[in-house]
């Protein structure tokens, strides 16, 4: 078997297995708003990196993180992303594909639906985004995602009837649009940064909350570093403020190997991530996880796999944008 085939089906099976033991469980005894992952989505880069992509962020990644990484290569992907919180009794399945190719304004459509602590809170939601970006130039590009979001719970947390912790049973708690929006800007090849703002809406509640950040990033084609800030304005009863810094070595020219830290400051959480992956023209494979070292015990846990549709010569050949 190909080394590229048997790393697929390795990772696969691993995937598989720990989605399989953590199926099943007692309720879960972290806090909503850590299993929740602030309505995160976070496919295996994002993970592995502590989510320090708002710079360097591109393809479906960009879907879920700062749109405006859709327009920084010509490229169509399609893929699909599991995830797995262990400590949360969480789950999370998506299919996401965007395109740069074929128009100068790139556009990504992702879908995720996610069940967390099913003998507990029984909270189920479907997330659908769509995003748009546009070059101004190639140093420049510009990003907006649309979000709908589905979300039923039909048990109790530990604060019982609250917004944050009570259900409706039966019944959504929300069925609500918001927009993100977001920035790149890259003076050169080595260098780039990016903002973001997400839930523009200013719902007012941790279910949807709005934050904004951005992150700066230096490196080449086969390294790169990012450091990252953000702050909430919704989740916890003050405005909070999270930081991430990561880090991507791309090994022999097909095996990323990432590393990532996260401080909470709502959580009062540290935590450590790393990841890898097999990447070729056609397809890459990918495995991304974090974990708290300090403050709420939980682990994530994220599998990716990406197709190029561009290497298949389905589509026409890129063309120059400028």
């Amino acid at each position: 078997m190909p080394r590229s085939s048997a790393f697929a089906f390795s990772t696969t099976l691993l995937v598989f297995a720990l989605t399989s033991a953590g199926a099943h469980a007692d309720r879960s005894q972290l806090p909503p708003e850590i299993g929740y992952n602030y309505g995160d989505v976070e496919d295996a880069r994002w993970a592995a990196t502590s989510g320090a992509l708002r710079a360097a962020g591109s393809g479906i990644t960009s879907i879920w993180g700062n749109p405006a990484g859709l327009a920084q290569a010509q490229v169509y992907h399609i893929g699909a992303l599991a995830g797995i919180w262990p400590e949360a009794k969480r789950q999370s399945y998506g299919i996401g594909a965007m395109d740069s190719v074929t128009s100068r304004l790139a556009a990504g459509l992702g879908f995720v639906w996610s069940e967390q602590d099913p003998d507990g809170l029984e909270r189920e939601s479907r997330d659908l985004r769509l995003a748009l970006a546009y070059p101004f130039s190639p140093q420049v590009s510009f990003g907006l995602t649309g979000r709908y979001l589905y979300l039923q719970q039909d048990g109790l947390g530990p604060l019982g009837q609250s917004y944050v912790s009570g259900g409706l049973e039966g019944e959504p708690m929300l069925e609500t649009f918001s927009f993100d929006a977001g920035l790149r800007v890259a003076p050169s090849e080595n260098f780039s940064f990016g903002v973001l703002g997400t839930n523009l809406s200013n719902p007012g509640h941790g279910l949807q909350p709005t934050t904004a950040g951005g992150g700066l990033g230096i490196g080449t084609r086969d390294f790169f570093v990012e450091a990252d800030v953000l702050a909430d304005f919704t989740t916890w009863q003050k405005t909070t403020t999270r930081a991430m810094g990561g880090a991507e070595f791309l090994a022999g020219g097909n095996f990323p190997l990432r590393l990532g830290y996260r401080y909470d400051g709502g959580a009062a959480s540290h935590a450590i991530s790393g990841g890898l992956g097999y990447i070729d023209p056609a397809f890459s494979v990918e495995l991304g996880a974090r974990r708290s070292v300090a403050g709420d015990d939980h682990t994530v846990i994220v599998f990716t796999i990406q197709y190029f549709v561009e290497s298949s010569g389905m589509t026409r050949a890129p063309t120059a944008a400028f």
